[in-house]
């Protein structure tokens, strides 16, 4: 069974921050060598020591993988690794009666186990419950084991049952905590937005008030413009509308280059087809100066300065049409420029 409800990792659902996160993979670890160290003292060491590689590296993977469900290679490997530890130790059991060290090994099995619970896999986990079962009873059948070592060697079993029932009563708190925290990032997200527009409003219209502010009051009081505050009023008016027709090509420098070339007769216009989604700020960069560069230089004519739409193979254009010939500046996605005439 995969619970794809799993909202987040373990580290999540416990409050691990990464530090004590990692903390808690190092004593998992180190109960683990703890446990099957005395496999050592009993079994043939490339046994215990292949049981013991087995089982670190289980629950390194079991701890560590960021996809809650763990994906199925890995889920096979953990729910495989308990039982095939005990099968490499246990058979050297030598005691007709009681628990031996050997059976050891069920305790750090079952932690194994219970942890794929919590990372989505029960059913897996219950597969390796009835494997290491397996394992044991086998053992017990073909061997002089006496029937109370097997059943207190299955006791760990309990482990897997209790973190089962606990998974069972905390899925819907896992639910709410995905739900609660779907929603702060998207209340999160809407006030940045909401500050950013508001903070981009606000310094518009603060710019919009220095340079209008004091013609608009004129133009309140009665009092008539001279020519030169006409010209004023037509200046603001087109980059009121360049505002509006590209937003994103609109920048001190480049409002001060369209300004000047304007109150030199020149006709700009800036057009803006959202070309600028997707690619790097340092080619918006590469256009502006383009046509910053293209401004400054014009006398006469016009000059239109248009971002593409995405997808196309140049970002921009810059077409500069003058009594002496045309030119034209294409900027491509890589930010290089090609000037034709």
């Amino acid at each position: 069974m995969v619970d794809r409800d799993l909202p987040f990792a373990m580290r999540d659902l416990f409050g691990l921050s990464d530090g004590t996160a990692w903390l808690f993979v190092v004593i998992f670890e180190a109960t683990i060598v703890m446990y099957l160290r005395v496999n050592f003292d009993i079994a043939p060491p490339a046994a215990a020591a292949a049981a013991l590689v087995l089982m670190a590296v289980a629950a390194l993977v079991v701890l560590v993988f960021p996809v809650d469900p763990l994906p199925w290679p890995a889920t096979v490997f953990v729910a495989c690794a308990g039982p095939a530890a005990m099968a490499l130790t246990v058979p050297w059991l030598e005691s007709s009666s009681g628990f031996a060290h050997q059976l050891w090994t069920a305790y750090p099995t079952s932690y194994l186990l219970a942890m794929l619970v919590l990372r989505g896999r029960i059913v897996s986990a219950w597969l390796g419950v009835a494997a290491a079962a397996t394992v044991l009873v086998t053992m017990g059948v073909f061997t002089s084991w006496h029937p109370e070592t097997v059943v207190r060697a299955l006791t760990p079993i309990a482990t897997v049952g209790a973190v089962t029932v606990f998974m069972s009563i905390v899925r819907p708190t896992q639910r709410s905590l995905r739900e609660l925290r779907s929603e702060a990032n998207r209340r999160a997200a809407t006030e940045a937005a909401l500050a950013a527009a508001n903070a981009e409003r606000d310094r518009q219209l603060g710019a919009l008030d220095r340079v209008a502010g004091p013609l608009l009051a004129r133009i309140a009081a009665g009092i008539e413009l001279t020519d030169t505050e006409r010209e004023q009023c037509r200046l603001l008016e087109a980059e009121l509308r360049d505002g509006l027709r590209a937003p994103q090509l609109v920048t001190d420098r480049l409002s001060a280059a369209a300004r000047g070339a304007r109150s030199r007769g020149v006709e700009v216009t800036l057009l803006d087809d959202g070309g600028f989604l997707g690619v790097p700020e340092w080619v918006r960069h590469n256009v502006i100066e383009a046509a910053v560069d293209e401004l400054d230089t014009a006398a006469a004519g016009s000059v239109t300065v248009r971002v593409l739409p995405v997808g196309r193979r140049w970002v921009a254009t810059v077409l500069a049409a003058a009594p002496g010939g045309d030119r034209r500046t294409e900027i491509d996605t890589a930010g290089e420029v090609r000037v034709s005439t």
